[in-house]
């Protein structure tokens, strides 16, 4: 659920930004797969990843309309590709979010930490509304992991749901490191999931290690957990994320629905 593919030349201010990220996360960040785009697919095909997103996303006013349509591209481009979209505060996010979803987007990403923007800004109001309405998954960044964003916190995100209690808003990092205050809106609204980008992993749990008491809410949302890895940003390699998963004991059938099954639900894919 949360893999990244973009433009190239954003690509490299992405990393760009997580070379300098030391400051902001008290680690450097060393980008394992630092790759062409073309070895980067080969990789998770290898891997045995059936299928993924793109993940775009804008940190500016004026980006999105012109990522959905390279992310459309793309994905006509790879049969695996999910056909990804995003948006922005501004006036002209309704249209283009319309479009995209008529062009067949299967998921969309918003990225609050970057995008600096509050995600209860009333130009989001039409777009959450559209979303919710279509039943599209969107992954949101809005906890405070790595760093905090001027708009991010559960409490935050939790104006949006109420205002949409149908949004299908999957949060990126288990919203970490407040995982306590996400699980709880997953418990509030039946349509919140969460994703597990980087979490579990040895990397995160030195600075923000899950808590050993809220393992029984994994089991009991265990339907709601999706896999995410952050590819290729990770400051270490894939099969961490996967043996983060499996450390923690929940069982083949719990790892299976993390792993496959509850994404391929959500997304309808066989």
């Amino acid at each position: 659920m949360h893999v990244h593919f973009l433009p190239d030349n954003v690509m490299q201010k992405v990393w760009a930004y997580f070379d300098a990220a030391g400051p902001l996360t008290g680690a450097t960040w060393p980008i394992h797969y630092r790759e062409a785009e073309t070895t980067r697919l080969a990789r998770l095909r290898a891997m045995g990843v059936r299928a993924f997103p793109s993940l775009v996303y804008p940190h500016k006013a004026g980006m999105a309309a012109w990522l959905n349509e390279w992310a459309g591209e793309f994905a006509d481009q790879h049969d695996d590709v999910l056909r990804t979209a995003t948006f922005f505060p501004e006036a002209s996010a309704p249209a283009y979010v319309e479009k995209a979803i008529a062009a067949g987007a299967r998921i969309f990403k918003a990225h609050v930490q970057v995008g600096g923007y509050d995600p209860r800004d009333p130009l989001l109001g039409p777009v959450w509304a559209q979303l919710a309405a279509a039943g599209l998954p969107v992954v949101v960044h809005c906890g405070h992991g790595p760093a905090p964003g001027r708009h991010t916190g559960a409490a935050v995100f939790a104006d949006v749901l109420e205002a949409h209690p149908d949004l299908c808003a999957v949060i990126a990092h288990m919203g970490l490191p407040d995982y306590g205050e996400f699980l709880d809106l997953a418990r509030r609204f039946p349509r919140v999931h969460l994703d597990t980008t980087m979490a579990f992993t040895p990397w995160t749990e030195r600075t923000a290690p899950f808590p050993s008491g809220l393992t029984g809410s994994l089991v009991a949302l265990g339907d709601r957990i999706l896999l995410g890895s952050d590819f290729p940003n990770t400051p270490y390699a894939y099969c961490e994320q996967v043996a983060g998963l499996v450390r923690l004991g929940l069982g083949d059938d719990w790892l299976r629905a993390v792993l496959h099954d509850n994404a391929a639900a959500l997304l309808g894919l066989p």
